[in-house]
């Protein structure tokens, strides 16, 4: 089988690389490393491109001739996506059609999309969220990941295509040996940058609204490692190759933690008491969202190895060392 990973390069195509090779499965990664790295691809091939430009891609194609395509190159900021839909829309949305209108060219059928909950919105009284859900994004981040699943569906009803879209909680920790991890220059997700904090890259660790209608006052989320998040992929992979295809899957392990809890466990893990303060919230973030995942569970046999939150602040903490000493 061979598989073109578009942004491989980047934080959770890495470790799904990684997981592929594994399974003995041929890569290509396409990727313009704008945010990736060609490092993290640990030796695997890679053709620079960039999705904007429909001739570099359908190139790409001709040249590797996948059997399937693995699609993560995204941007990825919510808070950037509410100050500048536009760049979201584009890169999200417009430059997504060109993929797809080159495996259409190509009669490539198979492909495996990095989705997000951000497709949810806020739910109201569906915490933990099932796929089935009402579908309210309330930023354009979120909106451009559930505009990508529509037109998929559509292409599924034309028989254009075959997918499978993973709905993404909140990606965490690094590679269980280390060898790579999240190493995004624009570090946004929390517990990164708890550990930067804990390196004193930060002076401080700002905590984005305390007055949420929660426990503590701070946001809730579903934290998963960036492994079972890889064998989510592989899985689903396999899926789309033994008639299971058109379907959507939360990826999380339904346990909600603060951002007052994740602090304090980075604190512990590292021993290190850093500055935290109160900031603002943030525009499109929702109180509480965790994941229901037994359809994945159910229909694919994912059975999560990692769901342990000291663990994935473990591993990202061994990768935060490590990253200090290769950057």
């Amino acid at each position: 089988m061979k598989v073109l990973v578009t942004g491989g390069a980047g934080y959770i195509g890495s470790h799904t690389l990684k997981a592929l090779r594994n399974e003995d499965i041929e890569t290509l990664t396409f990727d313009n490393l704008s945010t990736g790295h060609e490092w993290a691809l640990l030796g695997s091939k890679l053709f620079v491109g960039d999705l904007s430009d429909f001739e570099s891609i359908n190139k790409a194609i001709l040249y590797f001739k996948p059997d399937a395509v693995m699609h993560f190159a995204a941007s990825i900021q919510v808070g950037e996506s509410v100050l500048n839909p536009l760049l979201y829309y584009t890169n999200n949305l417009k430059n997504t059609i060109n993929l797809l209108n080159a495996m259409v060219k190509n009669n490539i059928e198979k492909v495996v999309f990095s989705s997000s909950a951000a497709v949810y919105g806020t739910p109201h009284n569906n915490n933990p969220v099932q796929e089935m859900c009402t579908n309210s994004p309330i930023n354009p981040y979120g909106q451009t990941k559930l505009m990508t699943e529509k037109i998929l569906s559509d292409m599924a009803n034309a028989k254009q295509i075959k997918y499978i879209a993973l709905r993404y909680f909140n990606a965490a920790g690094a590679d269980k040996d280390i060898e790579i991890g999240q190493a995004y220059k624009f570090a946004t997700h929390l517990i990164t940058r708890a550990l930067k904090t804990a390196k004193g890259e930060f002076e401080k660790l700002e905590i984005y609204g305390t007055d949420y209608p929660t426990p503590d006052g701070t946001c809730i989320r579903d934290y998963i490692h960036v492994g079972d998040l890889a064998l989510a992929h592989v899985l689903s992979l396999k899926a789309l190759f033994n008639n299971i295809k058109n379907e959507v899957f939360n990826v999380g392990y339904g346990n909600g933690y603060s951002v007052k809890e994740v602090i304090s466990k980075v604190k512990k893990v590292t021993n290190i008491d850093f500055n935290v303060c109160s900031a603002p919230r943030r525009e499109g973030d929702p109180p509480f969202l965790v994941a229901d995942s037994s359809k994945i569970k159910q229909m694919l046999g994912w059975q999560p190895k990692y769901n342990d939150l000291e663990y994935i602040i473990n591993t990202a903490w061994e990768w935060e060392k490590k990253l200090s000493k290769i950057q």
